[in-house]
């Protein structure tokens, strides 16, 4: 490093004599600039990328933060649980569980999988899909198609609104064949144990009286432009996942195949007290999310950190999810 001459020193001071009197000195300790109150409300979180020709947009609903139930994963222990989120830098006793809809934007054509948790009073941290999808400048009209991957209320909720409208009063409504069968059927509400007649009795609900909007799709069918329905059963009789496709690019949509990958994701044989069939969801979990590793395939979970977007890697006898790079320019 060459030394500083006296020559540069005279310059610099020269330089800094010759700055107008408005421009503050940083050296000066002032500032012009007005002080401002933090706001405590997060930004509009939503976060647009493309599939292809296809423009897809997470559109966050909040989050829940709660204390750890007891049983929250059905077969490992609270000190289990505990240890997952320390390794996930994570508070011991908390769980934060996140909502996340996806838009999908395909030539013109709007398309909602999933609507969240519906509207909410006062400050909630959830029931922000509305809000969010006004911030991208959409409105309830603009939505053509709104497709339910499964019947839990922090999916179908947002099919209404406050008054028990429409949420999205153009929108065809479009319901896993196999998930509808199930929780409509009369017999099955009436064998069901108390703590799961409340979601039926949601379901019906929400679906009241709009059995013209709805339709029902299988699975490993185009229930949108591009969107092909995927058999992921287990978390619900009729749970759906999907694959978005536009030239050589696809994004799998995978609804609740996990709850938060934080617990989920390195130890898949956890069922979360929500999956219904928990071998089941097991069985569905480790299928798909082998598929992910191998086809180094990118994925969109529901229940994942927002922007909710990334890639599955084998991780010993788990997997490991990996974030995908934020892009400023679609």
């Amino acid at each position: 490093m060459s030394k500083m001459s006296r020559r540069h020193v005279l310059a610099g001071a020269a330089s800094l004599a010759a700055l107008p009197a408005t421009v503050p000195l940083l050296a000066a300790g002032t500032s012009s600039a007005a002080a401002q109150t933090a706001s405590g409300q997060q930004v509009p979180s939503l976060y647009r990328y493309k599939i292809g020709d296809i423009e897809v947009t997470a559109v966050n609903d909040g989050m829940r933060t709660f204390p750890l139930p007891d049983g929250f994963v059905r077969n490992a222990s609270r000190e289990e649980v505990n240890s997952a989120l320390e390794l996930a830098f994570q508070p011991k006793d908390t769980m934060s569980i996140q909502f996340n809809p996806l838009l999908i934007n395909n030539g013109g054509k709007l398309t909602l999988i999933d609507t969240g948790n519906g509207p909410q009073p006062g400050n909630a941290t959830v029931g922000r899909l509305q809000a969010n999808l006004a911030w991208a400048g959409v409105k309830p009209a603009d939505i053509g198609t709104v497709v339910i991957s499964h019947f839990h209320g922090d999916h179908i909720n947002g099919l209404r609104t406050a008054d028990g409208g429409l949420a999205f009063p153009n929108a065809e409504i479009l319901v896993p064949e196999a998930e509808w069968a199930f929780w409509m059927d009369e017999g099955e509400m009436s064998r069901a144990p108390e703590a799961l007649k409340a979601n039926f009795q949601n379901v019906r609900r929400v679906f009241k009286d709009i059995d013209s909007k709805v339709n029902r799709y299988g699975w490993d069918k185009e229930v949108a432009p591009g969107l092909t329905s995927v058999d992921a059963a287990g978390h619900t009789p009729g749970h759906t996942a999907f694959i978005l496709a536009s030239g050589n690019d696809r994004l799998f949509v995978q609804s609740d195949t996990t709850n938060t990958p934080i617990l989920f994701a390195p130890n898949p044989e956890w069922q979360v007290q929500f999956d219904m069939d928990g071998e089941k969801a097991v069985q569905t979990r480790r299928r798909i999310y082998d598929m992910l590793a191998a086809e180094k395939l990118q994925l969109t979970g529901y229940h994942y950190p927002f922007p909710a977007t990334g890639f599955i890697r084998k991780e010993g006898e788990g997997y490991a999810m990996v974030p995908a790079i934020w892009r400023p320019v679609l």
